[in-house]
């Protein structure tokens, strides 16, 4: 079992900058695929940005490309979410996902139907 906590949210204006962190539990961290996705009330939740249990591979919903940089730390069991050049589109709930480890390939995961553990999610606000 992977407990995910994220943390960092809050409200920014428009060009700022925000890192948002997921600590997570358990003995599997280091061997897991891990994710970040977003939600807005009344749609379905959004890929954001994917990466390989040992960081070797990452993938960045077009949007965020240029603007947005996921990193792990396995030794701390934590996942990163550098967020530079926020526009107010970048408004949503963001949730951390954990995938069960099932192999030694270097994979990244884009579908959230292939994460196992979800977080509780971090609210990132950005006005105009």
């Amino acid at each position: 079992q992977v407990q995910l906590v994220e943390s960092g949210g809050r409200l920014v204006q428009a060009g700022d900058s925000l890192r948002l962190s997921c600590a997570a539990s358990g003995r599997t961290f280091s061997r897991s695929a891990m994710g970040w996705f977003r939600q807005v009330p009344g749609k379905d939740r959004e890929f954001v940005v994917a990466i390989a249990w040992n960081g070797g591979s990452k993938y960045y919903a077009e949007s965020v490309i240029g603007r947005f940089t996921i990193s792990r730390d396995n030794a701390k069991n934590t996942l990163y979410l550098q967020m530079n050049n926020l526009k107010p589109e970048d408004t949503a709930v963001y949730y951390c996902a954990a995938r069960s480890p099932t192999s030694s390939d270097a994979v990244y995961y884009t579908n959230s139907n292939d994460y196992d553990f979800w977080g509780q999610g971090t609210q990132v606000t950005v006005s105009s």
